[in-house]
């Protein structure tokens, strides 16, 4: 639309321009006020239809879990050897993340596990096992 036709360059001068006495369409009055205001009193049904997450907070997410999920006994590990009839067991890939030193172990097992307590590591290489990282 050319500028010349506007409505805008006929009410030039004219004040309120078609809006009544008293500026009725200036400012923030018809509005409900500027900007954000009143989001929580009378433009609340606007939050709640236009912009649900307005209040919520940022979810701030830690780096990364650092405990372990799953974890396993010592006193496990002879009935997982003789399950795979194997003296390796490489808890890893068995979806442990941690082997703990709660139990007795009598046979020399070698163990692959990401993490270990001291408890373990002296049980198992006491039998004459081995403990391996990975």
């Amino acid at each position: 639309m050319p500028t010349r036709l506007r409505k805008v360059r006929k009410l030039r001068g004219s004040r309120t321009h078609g809006w009544g006495q008293i500026g009725q369409h200036r400012k923030s009055g018809r509005k409900g006020g500027r900007g954000k205001a009143g989001l929580h009193k009378h433009k609340w049904s606007w939050v709640v239809k236009y912009a649900p997450e307005h209040f919520s907070r940022d979810s701030l997410k830690p780096k990364k879990e650092s405990r372990p999920r799953r974890w396993i006994n010592l006193s496990k590990l002879e009935e997982i050897a003789q399950k795979q009839k194997t003296n390796e067991i490489n808890l890893t890939n068995l979806g442990y993340d941690k082997l703990l030193g709660s139990g007795e172990i009598k046979t020399p097992i070698k163990v692959t596990v990401r993490a270990y307590t001291k408890q373990a590591k002296s049980k198992i290489e006491a039998v004459g096992g081995q403990l391996i990282e990975g």
